[in-house]
């Protein structure tokens, strides 16, 4: 699998987690809602990069995809963490 193709597949798994974690949100004491609005600050950081990184993908540094890859699997993480908190 390529890089596009793991950072493609990994948005769409950040998403999926995203869009489950939105709707239970409502029920959310106010230490998740702080964690979730972190959480949003640094998707916008995700999707930034990553996009820079997709748009640029010939000439995107070793390092720059590895921190995307990185910020994308501590999203993934953080998103998944409030899921579990608001089961």
């Amino acid at each position: 699998m390529s890089l596009q193709e793991q950072l493609k597949s990994l948005s769409e798994k950040i998403k999926q987690y995203r869009d489950e974690a939105r709707v239970q949100l409502h029920l959310a004491r106010e230490d998740v809602r702080d964690e979730w609005d972190d959480l949003e600050k640094d998707m916008e950081r995700f999707r930034n990069k990553m996009d820079k990184i997709l748009h640029d993908a010939d000439d995107a540094s070793q390092e720059a995809r590895q921190t995307v890859q990185k910020l994308g699997e501590d999203l993934k993480t953080g998103y998944q963490n409030i899921r579990e908190k608001l089961k």
